[in-house]
């Protein structure tokens, strides 16, 4: 079953055994309210890390059930990443969450070589699913986060990535578009360089699992009447499943446009790690926040 909407996870989440969250710093509301609706809709069991009386205001504020979390005190923000990753190292735990600290310190623990998840020698990369009522199905997209600008070899990991996140969504060959400004093949544009082997690689037959188009620009992965105008006889043009852009910047800036003027709705992920992790913005509501939850049990082990 492929899903369309971000809403369609929970009913697929339903029918698989519950996966356990660990959420660090969960000193917040929206944490808090959106790991309570997780739990509330089955798809999850949760540890709350942080001040139990703070815990203890947000849910009587909210009106929620304290004694449905595990609570582990920990005041201090860093300790408490670091304690998160520890529950997980001890196998209490699947997923890990970020509550109200900020992402370096949520990544420092992650990458922490003695306690944290990050396996040697890994590329970690943030992947986003988004819901753009301006677009006929999710769009898998990456990295808007983390790599300021990845080179041929991490754009690899990172195809991998948002395909694997699309897969688990339903969708049996991925259609990416390996984003650039023109998909002219211009050699003084890098990005459409990189595009352009990283297409041809999938041509070959050395990526799989999916159909590769690049360099590509958005307009054309995503609306098939430009390509149809533009003559790109693409499976992919109009009708991308995943793209991965060539810069933080660029694929930044998409991914607010979308939150911000499109109102689109999305879940995030930090990939590669050893378990999947939640990573939103301290200032996401708790609607991201419980979108983020839902895809995590779908990469679960």
């Amino acid at each position: 079953m492929e899903i369309k909407k971000l809403n369609e996870m929970f009913d697929v989440l339903k029918s698989r055994p519950k996966k356990r969250l660990v959420a660090a710093f969960a000193m917040d509301d929206h944490t808090v309210c959106a790991v309570n609706d997780a739990v509330d809709n089955g798809l999850i069991d949760a540890t709350l890390i942080g001040d139990p009386a703070r815990i203890a205001e947000i849910c009587k504020e909210e009106k929620i059930d304290i004694n449905k979390f595990r609570i582990v005190e920990e005041k201090d923000d860093v300790k408490a990443a670091a304690l998160a990753c520890d529950l997980i190292n001890r196998g209490e735990g699947d997923i890990l969450m970020k509550g109200l600290l900020p992402t370096d310190k949520y990544m420092r623990a992650i990458l922490n070589k003695e306690r944290g998840l990050c396996p040697p020698n890994v590329t970690l990369a943030h992947v986003a699913v988004i819901e753009n009522p301006n677009y006929h199905k999710l769009l898998v997209a990456s990295d808007c986060a983390i790599i300021p600008l990845p080179d041929l070899k991490q754009k690899q990991t990172i195809l991998k990535y948002v395909t694997t996140v699309s897969k688990a969504l339903g969708v049996s060959c991925p259609k990416v578009a390996m984003v650039t400004a023109t998909e002219q093949m211009s050699a003084g544009i890098p990005a459409c360089v990189d595009a352009a082997v990283i297409a041809k690689m999938a041509e070959r037959g050395q990526i799989k699992g999916c159909m590769v188009e690049g360099p590509i620009s958005l307009d054309l992965a995503c609306d098939a009447e430009t390509a149809k105008i533009k003559g790109m006889n693409s499976p992919v043009a109009g009708d991308a499943d995943c793209l991965v852009f060539p810069n933080l910047e660029s694929s930044n800036v998409f991914y607010k446009c979308c939150t911000k003027f499109d109102k689109s709705e999305v879940g995030a992920m930090l990939m590669g790690a050893k378990v999947p992790c939640v990573l939103s913005s301290r200032g996401d509501t708790s609607k991201t926040k419980l979108y983020s939850i839902a895809i995590a049990p779908l990469l679960a082990k």
